[in-house]
C-alpha cells in the first residue's frame, strides 16, 4: 500500500490543471442492492493507507466513530463508513485510509483500496438527484468508468460534521451584520455542508449571496452578470462584490474558476476568496499563483466573515467576530 501513495507530494502540480486524481475503494456488499459499490477520495487528502491498528472505543460517540487509534503517539478517530454510508455489510474493514482535511487526522475504514485513477474535473459529473436522494446527500460528483462502472466522490466534509463538532452553531456566534452599503457575493462549493456554513455566514452579515454547485455554474453566472453589465453600461464590481470558490468541485474546480475570472478584464476589482480543507501551504501558494486574494479553511465562520468584511471594505465589529 505504500506504493500505491508513492510520491504524493508530486501529485500537487496536477492542481490548477482541472485534473485530480482519485483513490479507489470498496466498502462491501450492499445488502440492500446485492451490489458492491466502488467510491473515491481525493489523493491530495490522503496520508497513508493502511492496516487498521487496534482501536480503542470511546465513550459517546456516534455510531458510525468505531473509537480512536494512536498514530505516531497522536489519537487519530476512526469513522467506519460502511455503516455511516449505510451499506450494512458484514466484510471486514481492515484497511484505515487516513485523511487530512483543514488540519484535522481522522481515519476511515473501508473493505479493500483499488487504484489511483487520474481525471480530468471535467469528467466528474454533478450526481442525479435520484443518486443523491439514494445516498442520502453524501455524493458529490460521480463519473463513469469503462464496463459502466460508476464511481461516486463522497462529501467527506458532510460526514466530518456529523460525526465531529465541525457545524455548532457556537461557530455563528457574535457574527454581526454588515451595516454600511449593499453587497451581493457569488460562491461555489460541491458540499451540501459547506454551503450550508457559507449561507450561514452570509445571513449572519446581512449580505446577498448567489450560490452555485460548482465552478462551472458559478462561471456561467458570473459571465451573465458581465453580459448585462456590458448592456446596461455598468461596471462588474457594482454587480458582483466578491468571489468564493471551493477548490475541488466537478466539472472545474476552483482554480480554474479564479483563472477565468482574474483573466478576463470585466471583473477588474472583484476579490476572490479560495475557500477549502485543502489547507496546506502549497494549495494556498497554487490559489495565490492564479490570483487568489485571500486563502480562506473551511469550518472557520467567524475567520471568514472577518475575511469577508475586510475584503468588502468594511471595518470590524468591535462586538463582532475576531
Amino acid at each position: 500500500m505504500s506504493e500505491l501513495l508513492k510520491n504524493i507530494d508530486a501529485r500537487t502540480k496536477l492542481a490548477g490543471t482541472n485534473k485530480l486524481e482519485i483513490l479507489l475503494f470498496t466498502l462491501g456488499m450492499d445488502a440492500r442492492t446485492g451490489r458492491r459499490e466502488t467510491f473515491g477520495i481525493n489523493v491530495f487528502k490522503v496520508r497513508e493507507v493502511m492496516r487498521t491498528p487496534a482501536i480503542t472505543a470511546a465513550p459517546e460517540m456516534p455510531a458510525a466513530v468505531e473509537g480512536m487509534v494512536s498514530l505516531r503517539g497522536v489519537l487519530v478517530p476512526v469513522v467506519d463508513l460502511a455503516k455511516y454510508v449505510g451499506i450494512g455489510s458484514e466484510t471486514p474493514r481492515d484497511i484505515m485510509i487516513v485523511t487530512e482535511y483543514n488540519g484535522h487526522t481522522q481515519g476511515f475504514l473501508v473493505e479493500a483500496v483499488d487504484t489511483i485513477l487520474r481525471l480530468d474535473w471535467a469528467q466528474m459529473r454533478v450526481p442525479p438527484d435520484m443518486l443523491v436522494a439514494n445516498m442520502g446527500g453524501l455524493v458529490t460528483a460521480v463519473t463513469e468508468l469503462p464496463g459502466n462502472k460508476l464511481v461516486m466522490m463522497l462529501d467527506v466534509e458532510k460526514v466530518l460534521s456529523e460525526t465531529t463538532r465541525y457545524d455548532d452553531d457556537f461557530m455563528f456566534q457574535n457574527i454581526q451584520p454588515i451595516e454600511q452599503g449593499e453587497h451581493t457575493v457569488y460562491f461555489a462549493d460541491d458540499s451540501s455542508v459547506a454551503r450550508n456554513q457559507i449561507t450561514r455566514t452570509l445571513d449572519a452579515l446581512g449580505v446577498r449571496y448567489v450560490g452555485s454547485v460548482n465552478g462551472r455554474a458559478a462561471w456561467e453566472e458570473l459571465k451573465k452578470v458581465a453580459a448585462y453589465a456590458d448592456s446596461s453600461g455598468r461596471k462588474v464590481k457594482d454587480l458582483v462584490s466578491l468571489v468564493l470558490t471551493d477548490v475541488e468541485m466537478p466539472e472545474m474546480d476552483g482554480y480554474i474558476l479564479t483563472k477565468s475570472i482574474k483573466s478576463d478584464p470585466r471583473f477588474e476589482g472583484v476579490p476572490v476568496i479560495m475557500h477549502s480543507s485543502l489547507s496546506g501551504m502549497s494549495n494556498q501558494n497554487l490559489g495565490k499563483s492564479v490570483g487568489v486574494d485571500e486563502y480562506v479553511p473551511k469550518f472557520e465562520p467567524q475567520r471568514l466573515a472577518a475575511t469577508l468584511r475586510r475584503l468588502l471594505g468594511v471595518a470590524a465589529d468591535p462586538r463582532g467576530e475576531s
